[in-house]
């Protein structure tokens, strides 16, 4: 449904974006992120016929942006960070007004009626849209992009400064759009990503750095290898012994003491299921083992190892040097690690295809 080739986009001598290549199937939803001034919103925009690209293609089923805007427009429903809403209009007005702009085709009345019942903003239909809260502002920006029934429908930032309930009622309402229309959508919250989307894309200083189902990201994520435990004993022994057992890679206190307790972080080798061996060393040494939490791996943390790698060698003075940015540490946060270079090396064999298959089609010309 849209197809992105080798698109650049140069301000002066800053690229933006940088010789991307993605897909988004239809009826797909894929979640669109990177740091701030990573390249999203210059994509999106070209995405949208909003800017023009230095050099590559980005299609809507079939039609480039560039060569027919007028169509591929047509395909395409739209809600920017901030929603293009004339305050003073009622919903209804508003609503007929962006139904002409379209030059819309379908049934008026029952089109525009079956949009508010979708959004859930019936009731709100004869207010003027200055009255209306946030939350109902955003779903109203939602409707207009529904208008026309597009094939695709592209959000960026489509929950920003709405409280917890409004944000799970926009991303259940995205969540159902998915299933009729192929949606982008481009956040930084990443539990909305983990909610909503099929794929995750991860852009960093112009360049895809991850391209991953989340499906497959979860899988991963829910193979837990990290555990708070709490044991009764002396913390300096109880450190020791756990440092020293096969299948623990790392171990360390934490500050939270219950009684004569210490709770301990522990995080098992790949593939090690340490949990009844633990148990067994414990009570060899009378330490009781009085609880055991399984912490599941961090989206978040993920999300910052795979822009990490993609930055990790940097040339200064002709030497390269490693970023080593993390907040637990070099070993807690081993997991995400390993799957943030994962994703980084799976978009470059990507990009290195994409590249190849460029090189061959002009070879043949």
């Amino acid at each position: 449904m849209i197809k992105i080739e080798h698109l650049v986009k140069n301000y002066g001598t800053t690229c933006a974006v940088d010789d991307i290549s993605f897909e988004v199937e239809d009826g797909e939803i894929v979640g669109f992120l990177g740091p701030n001034g990573a390249g999203k919103s210059t994509t999106m925009n070209i995405l949208t016929g909003y800017l023009s690209s230095t050099s590559g293609k980005a299609c809507i089923s079939g039609i480039d942006i560039l060569s027919d805007p007028i169509g591929a427009k047509k395909l395409i429903g739209y809600l920017p960070e901030q929603p293009p809403l004339y305050l003073d209009m009622t919903v209804e007005e508003y609503l007929n007004f962006a139904y002409d702009l379209k030059c819309c085709k379908l049934d008026r009345k029952p089109h525009i009626d079956s949009i508010c019942e979708t959004v859930k903003i019936k009731e709100m239909y004869h207010k003027v849209i200055r009255t209306l809260s946030k939350g109902y502002r955003q779903r109203v920006g939602i409707a207009q992009a529904l208008i026309g029934n597009p094939k695709v429908i592209i959000f960026d930032e489509p929950t920003v400064g709405l409280d917890p309930k409004q944000i799970i009622e926009i991303r259940n309402l995205i969540r159902g759009l998915g299933k009729a229309h192929t949606v982008i959508l481009s956040t930084h919250i990443l539990q909305e990503v983990q909610a909503v989307c099929d794929r995750i894309v991860i852009i960093n200083k112009g360049k895809i750095v991850a391209n991953e189902k989340t499906e497959n990201i979860a899988n991963v994520m829910s193979n837990n290898r990290r555990f708070n435990v709490k044991i009764v004993g002396p913390q300096k022994d109880v450190l020791s012994m756990l440092r020293s057992t096969q299948g623990i890679s790392y171990a360390e206190p934490l500050a939270e003491r219950d009684g004569d307790a210490y709770t301990y972080m522990i995080e098992s080798d790949a593939g090690i299921d340490i949990r009844k061996k633990l148990f067994y060393q414990l009570v060899e040494r009378n330490w009781p083992l009085i609880g055991m939490e399984a912490l599941g791996m961090s989206l978040e943390d993920i999300f910052i190892s795979v822009v990490d790698k993609s930055e990790e060698k940097k040339t200064l003075g002709g030497q390269e040097r490693i970023a080593r940015k993390n907040r637990r540490g070099a070993q807690a946060s081993k997991p995400e690690k390993e799957i943030g270079a994962t994703l980084f090396a799976d978009a470059e064999r990507q990009r290195a295809e994409a590249s190849h298959n460029q090189s061959d089609e002009s070879d043949d010309e």
